[in-house]
């Protein structure tokens, strides 16, 4: 070390930062209380929990404070009990009197002089804090890496965001622990990334001038999950880009429409808000919808990034955020592809947002709808609890009789049953089946999900393909962004013997809904595979096929005759053995193929496999 060289200490921490939301509106209304009640909340709740979790406060400014961990895990214990403690310590005072903090975590290296931090790691935390709701916590990748598997908490990606004095976009993520939302009065920066949202700071300002002292009432919602979609923020700077954000939200919209068991509000009433900013919850209320989506666009050079953030209007909670770019070669494919992908991607985030909401229903309160969202979030589960999910689709069934989606799900059930040795009665199961997917079909109209999963069931108890096929490509004619609909039309070219097409449409649905189990769409592209000899390219989907989905009985046996075809007859036994122990029905179960050669390649592939002459 060179003379005069001062040793720089330097050490890897968690770090806590934590501030007051909306502090300059609450001393302005009452600087004594405000700073009274401060004090209390630090010297009752954070100095204790801190010291229980063997953090140090480094130091306090005006309206927070920041503190170091050597335990990545403690620190979000800490943070999670102080959130607890303080949505307890406030339920019973005013929401325009309410003290909630934001709190940002992260990991990192930093620096220590005379006992304060710095560096990168510290003004992370710092933007994290920046970026969580009133009575929130958000957190880095690394804090959720190290986390994840420790805590009972949930964590919700919010994609990477860019943030002030850092580099590189950061990637955060929110969390969720279980406990009922925390709802508190609104930050001082309406318009956050991650939808502190720009209307909340409009109701502080309406009620600082005395405006809104009655509000309309709400309108009543629909008997159907709805949404309405905001003007997107043009955030390039650049009023010319005005026309390209109303246009992705009109693409958006049309998009979502399709979705037929969706009840979306018309551009005429939602664009009423742009250039307005108003709480979400009030769009809720006057629009009478439970979901709002809003998002932003913003483009640099010849490229565009979308972001987009699905929300529960009812109390604020963030579902779901995700980004998508693109070059702006040609804006009005890329305005399409967007379109489509938001859209595959929200259908199945409202549908698992409107089981939660029905799992919180008493069960004497019951209706068609609920009873279907439970027996689709026991089908979604695993194949253990199709007799479960059966159960309660024909409990649906008995409330209403020409519920489409309940008759087709019902018909699914049958069919998965009959393969495996679940059903007692396979002939009968077969027959209740087909039965099934006809009324479905009888009522479908123009509902994709009923037409796809319906020709999909009638498809299997040997209906004429072709014709299964052609409902299919109506469903998704009708709504181009069904990824399950895609889905199911792959199912069935595989079936029908047009297995590239089959990979195709497979992974078309794979692109829609990037988040969704894939076990089951490795088996079509795996088998796929296999039926054209393309035995190399079969063996890995069908690995990720048993990865994905260990009870895929299917990704067995294809995977079996895969390895028989290649002559790894050792590997094929093994795989032969581990499906013997799970199912009797090992060789002779099999599959729907139209194409008398395909269906010889799987069955002697079996055969070699189960050491079988015949």
């Amino acid at each position: 070390m060179a003379a005069g060289d001062e040793r720089v200490e330097r050490r890897l921490s968690a770090i806590l930062a934590a501030d007051v939301a909306g502090y300059s509106r609450l001393m302005g209304a009452d600087e004594e209380g405000t700073l009274a009640a401060l004090k209390s909340h630090r010297r009752e709740v954070f100095d204790p929990q801190i010291a229980e979790h063997r953090g140090r406060i480094v130091k306090t400014t005006g309206d927070g404070l920041l503190a170091e961990f050597a335990s990545v895990v403690d620190a979000v214990r800490c943070a999670v009990a102080v959130q607890r403690q303080m949505a307890e310590r406030t339920l019973a005072i005013a929401a325009e009197e309410r003290i909630a903090f934001r709190v940002g975590i992260n990991v990192g290296d930093i620096i220590i002089d005379e006992g304060d931090i710095y560096g990168d790691g510290v003004n992370i935390a710092a933007r994290l804090e920046a970026l969580a709701e009133p009575g929130g916590i958000c957190v880095s990748r690394m804090v959720r890496d190290q986390v994840r598997d420790k805590l009972g908490v949930a964590f919700e990606d919010l994609g990477e965001q860019e943030v002030k004095n850092i580099a590189r976009p950061v990637r955060v993520f929110r969390v969720r622990s279980g406990s009922p939302p925390l709802t508190h009065p609104v930050a001082d920066a309406p318009g956050s990334p991650l939808s502190r949202s720009a209307g909340e700071g409009a109701e502080r300002q309406r009620r600082e001038a005395g405006e809104g002292a009655s509000a309309p009432p709400a309108l009543e919602l629909p008997d159907k999950p709805s949404i309405a979609v905001l003007p997107f923020q043009n955030m390039s700077g650049d009023p010319e880009q005005e026309y390209f954000a109303d246009g992705m939200v009109e693409e958006i919209i049309t998009a979502l429409s399709r979705i037929r068991w969706l009840f979306v509000i018309a551009r005429n009433s939602s664009f009423t808000y742009k250039g307005q900013p108003v709480d979400v919850k009030q769009i809720g209320r006057e629009l009478g919808v439970r979901y709002v989506l809003e998002g932003s666009v913003r483009k640099g050079g010849n490229r565009v990034r979308i972001t987009a953030q699905l929300i529960d209007a009812s109390d604020g909670t963030h579902l779901w955020a995700d980004r998508f770019d693109g070059p702006l070669d040609d804006v009005f494919e890329l305005q399409d592809k967007i379109a489509l992908s938001v859209a595959g991607i929200i259908e199945p985030a409202l549908q698992s947002a409107e089981i939660a909401r029905s799992a919180g229903r008493p069960t004497n309160d019951l209706t068609a709808y609920d009873l279907y969202l439970r027996g689709y979030a026991m089908v979604l589960s695993s194949r253990a609890r199709f007799p479960e999910a059966l159960r309660l689709m024909e409990q649906a069934i008995e409330r209403d009789p020409r519920y489409g989606p309940a008759l087709a799900w019902a018909a699914f059930c049958y069919m998965a049953a009959c393969p495996d040795g679940r059903s007692d009665d396979s002939e009968a199961d077969s027959r209740k089946g087909l039965d099934l997917a006809r009324r479905a079909l009888q009522v479908a109209g123009d509902d994709p999900g009923t037409l796809a999963h319906a020709a999909l069931a009638l498809s299997y108890f040997g209906e004429d393909i072709g014709s299964m096929m052609a409902l299919v490509d109506r469903a998704v004619v009708l709504n181009p962004s069904f990824a399950r609909g895609w889905h199911v039309s792959g199912i069935l070219r595989w079936w029908a013997g047009q297995p590239d097409l089959a990979i195709e449409h497979v992974e078309a649905s794979l692109r829609l809904s990037p988040r969704a189990r894939s076990g089951w769409a490795f088996v079509v592209i795996g088998g796929a595979h296999l039926t054209n000899h393309r035995f190399d390219e079969a063996l890995p989907k069908l690995l990720l096929a048993i990865q994905d989905d260990p009870s895929a009985h299917e990704a067995y046996r294809l995977l079996a005759a895969c390895y028989a075809h290649m002559g790894r007859l050792d590997e094929a036994r093994a795989i032969v053995a581990r499906l013997s122990a799970i199912t009797p029905l090992v060789v002779h179960s099999d599959l729907p193929f139209r194409n008398p050669e395909h269906r010889e390649l799987y069955l002697s592939g079996l055969r070699l496999a189960a050491g079988e002459t015949g």
